[in-house]
């Protein structure tokens, strides 16, 4: 069985598959006209992948990423999409967060969208700002309970996180103890009370909190504490979950934000971490994947068909494999377009 990696880009959606003998190939590059910050890959179909594109709304692919069309053409619905979740609960179900802020759910397929305006009714949401000033704030990502479909939550950036337990219909603030700059939203299906979230460190440099880029909720988001915190690192993006061990977390953090990067020579100063322990403690990957100090590690995925494979993806296009859960990695031959995302599934 054939190893499939879908890649969010810049420029599209781009599926990088295994070969026989254990090469990659790229398979497909397409929707290539649209920055694509997020994919959702249905757990029951491999071959379906729904992109939220930087404008034109969700797409939607049923052969791999060969083809593309856009099931509500015509219709009302999300149009600069950030992030798009499939409900584990029925896959029928989609929820797109957009820039400017808003939350939409389509219940057949993207055919058609409901926006929630529910969101507007936290207070809060009115005063959410971005520090640059050609992004608006928007929704960096949505997670739902694995236990309970009407527990949904929302990353708001820069604007901590939202809350809802009726499916929708109400919201409520979470940001006790938490960095304002949400990224990433992970959710433990054994005790669904417990979540990790991946953070910009927004608070934390403007010495308002006493995070790092980590942080952990045992309560269902009601207080944080900050985890990871032997790396002096504020900034992170992935957070990927063992799926059959969940104390089992993969993640990537840097010095500063992006745009501090750019200015230094020494760039990201980025480390692959993980921990063994639900988030306990965090030890730095090492093996043979020395670009990420400059870069960044954007996406982090496993392998459904092998869980002691992961891989990981550099912001700049460069994928890399570890066969052995992260000790040692090596770099595929193959290089793709800006990545913000990553899913991994077996065809």
């Amino acid at each position: 069985m054939a190893s499939v990696l879908y890649l969010a880009t810049d420029e599209g959606v781009c599926t990088v598959k295994s070969q026989d003998g254990g090469g990659w190939k790229i398979e497909h590059q397409s929707l290539e006209d649209w920055a694509v910050p997020k994919i959702a890959v249905s757990s029951s179909r491999p071959d379906r992948i729904f992109a939220g594109t930087r404008g034109d709304g969700v797409w939607v692919s049923e052969d791999f990423g060969k083809s593309w069309k856009k099931p509500c053409y015509g219709k009302p619905g999300p149009g600069k999409v950030r992030c798009v979740t499939i409900d584990p609960h029925e896959p029928n179900t989609l929820y797109a967060g957009t820039e400017p802020i808003d939350v939409f759910v389509s219940r057949d397929t993207a055919k058609s969208w409901q926006r929630l305006e529910s969101v507007w009714g936290v207070p809060y949401v009115a005063s959410v700002d971005y520090p640059v000033s050609t992004v608006e704030p928007h929704v960096r990502d949505i997670t739902i309970d694995p236990k309970n479909s009407d527990t949904i939550y929302a990353a708001l950036q820069v604007g901590y996180m939202l809350k809802s337990v009726d499916g929708g219909r109400s919201w409520k603030l979470l940001n006790k103890g938490l960095d304002a700059d949400v990224h990433t939203i992970v959710i433990d299906p054994r005790n669904t009370n417990c979540l990790f979230i991946a953070t910009g460190g927004h608070d934390y440099r403007k010495g308002e909190a006493p995070g790092r880029a980590l942080y952990k909720s045992q309560d269902g988001g009601e207080s944080w504490a900050p985890t990871a915190m032997n790396f002096p690192h504020e900034y992170s993006v992935p957070l990927a979950m063992h799926p059959k061990n969940p104390d089992v977390l993969y993640s990537a953090v840097a010095k500063g934000q992006p745009g501090q990067w750019r200015k230094r020579q020494t760039g990201a100063e980025s480390l692959l971490i993980r921990s063994k322990d639900g988030g306990k403690s965090w030890q730095q990957l090492d093996g043979n994947i020395t670009a990420i100090s400059r870069d960044f590690a954007e996406a982090i995925a496993i392998d459904p068909s092998d869980s002691n494979r992961v891989y990981a993806a550099l912001r700049g296009g460069e994928l890399y494999s570890s066969d052995d859960g992260g000790d040692k990695w090596a770099k595929l031959e193959v290089k793709v377009g800006s990545v913000s995302d990553m899913k991994c599934v077996s065809a």
